[in-house]
């Protein structure tokens, strides 16, 4: 009789019990072959819609193709000349500057502020007006593009917009004459929904029992703030941030709007793409410069993935 303080030896593994676990290496119990096969119309859809298209975009940078005429038909490879001519091309200059406005005043400051306020001013809010608030808030958003556009040339038309009778200037052409703040107080008003929404989670963490100490303690609503509330919402912010930095740098709304005009003044980058692939023609120019702008996008993301990372 073995001692009662000596375990016992483990069974021996069975040579089935040993094929079962070299089938079975995901924590679904799969197998490799069967969890391959469940994720391949994702990744097909992926190559078709994704992959192929950013290819065959690289391929067109790097031609001279067109949409009319003989290149259309027998496009020749002339390298990275179309980037090293957007790069010295005075247009492109400007819609990238103007590119980087726009994201720095209705993303970075505009979107984040107002969402991060809305947020906080609406923890402390009744229940009815917290939901009238969120709704209307998302109702700007989920819109659709072209009825959003609409209903603002109509807000800011010169002659019988509601803006000017709301602030007595009949006959101001605000998109005429301030395109790009009328574009960016757009873009605010239409897309603080997210900011709003991420941040009221974000503020979900944040343990009441703090708040309540620096109350107690005598802080300030900004010492509370910076002491209290960012340190752990740090990581929201900075997604928020990436989230809409990109989507700004990438929308193609401001087109309804103005459609790059007046003269150039509010031509983003998306829409100087547009204009050159479609309104003068020069597909491989065009494909260049969306090169361009994914590799702005993807130094950006890596940016803030380096402060992420940091923070962590």
């Amino acid at each position: 009789m073995p001692p009662a303080d000596i375990a016992t030896a483990p069974p021996p593994v069975t040579a089935k019990k040993t094929k079962n676990s070299a089938l079975a290496t995901d924590s679904a119990g799969l197998g490799r072959g069967r969890a391959l096969l469940f994720v391949t119309p994702a990744l097909v859809l992926i190559g078709v819609f994704l992959v192929f298209p950013a290819l065959w975009s690289i391929y067109i940078g790097l031609t001279n193709y067109t949409l009319t005429g003989p290149t259309s038909v027998s496009p020749e490879i002339v390298g990275v000349d179309n980037i090293t001519d957007a790069l010295g091309d005075p247009l492109f200059g400007n819609s990238l500057w103007l590119t980087l406005v726009f994201v720095f005043g209705s993303a970075l400051i505009g979107q984040n502020i107002l969402g991060f306020t809305l947020a906080w001013m609406l923890r402390s809010a009744r229940r009815w007006l917290r939901r009238l608030v969120e709704a209307l808030v998302l109702l700007a958003w989920i819109l659709p593009s072209t009825v959003v556009a609409y209903l603002w040339v109509a807000v800011l038309d010169r002659d019988g917009g509601t803006l000017n009778a709301l602030v007595s200037t009949p006959g101001t052409a605000w998109l005429i004459e301030y395109p790009m703040l009328s574009l960016i107080v757009f873009n605010v008003w239409r897309g603080t929904a997210f900011s709003m929404l991420l941040y009221s989670s974000a503020l979900d963490v944040v343990p009441p029992s703090q708040l309540e100490t620096a109350r107690m303690v005598g802080a300030g609503k900004l010492s509370t703030l910076k002491d209290v509330v960012f340190p752990h919402i740090r990581g929201h912010v900075l997604t928020n941030t990436l989230l809409i930095t990109l989507w700004t740098a990438n929308d193609f709304t401001p087109f309804l709007l103005t459609a790059g005009g007046p003269n150039h003044q509010s031509e983003t980058l998306p829409v100087f793409i547009y204009q050159q692939a479609l309104g003068s023609g020069v597909l491989g120019y065009a494909s260049a410069i969306s090169l361009l702008l994914l590799l702005v996008n993807l130094v950006i993301a890596l940016v803030y993935l380096r402060l992420l990372r940091r923070r962590g």
